[in-house]
């Protein structure tokens, strides 16, 4: 049976207006609202939760994986580069010497350019400088819908405490890690249901605090589900908490396995995750998938690059296609959800390659708000391009097949 709820028509307020709207504060968000910022844009950054960094503090994903190729080449700057230095502060210690300004180049070999951060400094830190970049920020506020005409997003529809409002935007970045906007803007987009029960947790073990990155054993293309566990959406609201208990009774039982190891009055849990700790959700199927196949591969339009966290050697080129979205003209994606097919999803959803596509993005949508009526394919690639490298972000042609 069909059952539903007729609502009557309502009047909804716009609360604010903008030239660039960024839906989620994650990694992504917080760049591509830094990006936009810089280059002079009345930015909004949209937040559901209270806090900015989504998984990398709220999730306790404290690793700031490489900015390098594994074979002593870096391939991310910019924006990215800025946040890895942000999340460890002034603790020297925390920075690999051999990438500090004139560093070993033999010993970038070995030693690949990465940080682990404390999540809740992290999460201060990247607080205080959105504030100081002058963004609006506006935190306990959930994307609902899109207000759009033809081809082009007017409005977005959020709520919060407040009750059900409008923000107006002449540009729109997605970078909500689930593909959000694209989904209610009516792009095409692909979930997956292949999530596992996974939650990084502090404890304390009588001497010291330590990490447990807890998780099953998960399939990285995205595909399936190793062995009979069951897979969890993270665009399904009934699979998202059961998701979120099925990981807190697998952290329970962890801490039971430790107390067993090392004493029963020895084990507390100090942290665990306040969001659900999701590797794959949904995201855009733009006009093109940057694949795992298209490594080292240069494309005409390439604004970013990026290494593969997981190996060392493999590079790739960061093409706008894969960041567009194809119905909708002043719509662009960032972090996780991209276009990016298998194997290549879970490259591209990593913290450093997610400040990469938000520069990148919010570059873009600042540009195309002042430059070409927020329509962004119309930006001058070429411009684009040198734009994005005078910010520092990696782009070099030397290192194609």
């Amino acid at each position: 049976m069909n059952r539903h709820i007729l609502e009557p028509k309502r009047h909804t307020p716009i609360i604010e207006a903008c030239d660039v709207a960024v839906v989620g504060g994650g990694i992504a968000g917080i760049a591509a609202a830094l990006a936009a910022a810089r280059h002079g844009a009345r930015v909004c950054l949209i937040e559901k939760e209270n806090a900015l960094g989504g998984l990398a503090t709220l999730g306790n994903i404290v690793y700031y994986l490489p900015l390098c190729d594994g074979m002593g080449k870096q391939v991310i700057g910019g924006i990215s580069e800025e946040l890895l230095k942000l999340s460890i502060g002034d603790n020297p210690r925390a920075f690999p010497a051999c990438w500090k300004k004139g560093g070993n180049i033999k010993a970038r070999l070995r030693n690949r350019y990465r940080v682990t951060f404390n999540p809740a400094y992290f999460m201060l830190e990247l607080e205080h400088l959105v504030i100081k970049n002058k963004i609006k920020l506006w935190y306990d506020t959930r994307f609902c819908a899109v207000h759009k005409t033809g081809r082009m997003v007017q409005a977005l529809l959020v709520e919060n405490k407040s009750g059900r409002g409008g923000i107006e935007c002449k540009t729109v970045v997605d970078a909500s890690g689930d593909a959000d906007v694209c989904a209610a803007a009516r792009e095409q987009t692909v979930a997956l249901r292949t999530n596992v029960k996974s939650g990084w947790f502090y404890y304390y073990d009588g001497r010291k605090v330590r990490l447990n990155p807890l998780s099953e054993m998960y399939d990285e293309s995205g595909l399936g589900v190793p062995g009979d566990r069951r897979g969890f959406a993270g665009d399904c609201a009934e699979d998202i908490t059961a998701q979120i208990v099925a990981t807190r009774q697998l952290i329970r039982q962890s801490c039971r396995v430790l107390r067993n190891k090392f004493g029963p009055a020895s084990i507390c849990p100090l942290s665990v995750p306040a969001i659900p700790d999701f590797r794959m959700t949904r995201r855009l199927q733009g006009v093109m998938e940057l694949m795992e196949s298209d490594e080292r591969k240069y494309f005409s339009d390439t604004v970013g690059m990026t290494g593969d966290w997981r190996n060392n050697g493999p590079v790739y080129y960061l093409p706008l296609r894969s960041l567009l979205a194809v119905k909708t003209d002043n719509l662009i994606a960032a972090g996780r959800c991209i276009s990016a097919g298998p194997g290549a999803w879970d490259i591209v959803r990593a913290i450093p390659t997610c400040a990469v596509t938000g520069e990148i993005a919010g570059t873009a949508a600042a540009l195309a708000a002042r430059k070409t009526g927020g329509r962004i394919a119309r930006l001058d690639q070429a411009n684009l391009q040198a734009i994005l490298q005078r910010q520092g972000v990696i782009i070099d042609r030397r290192i194609k097949r």
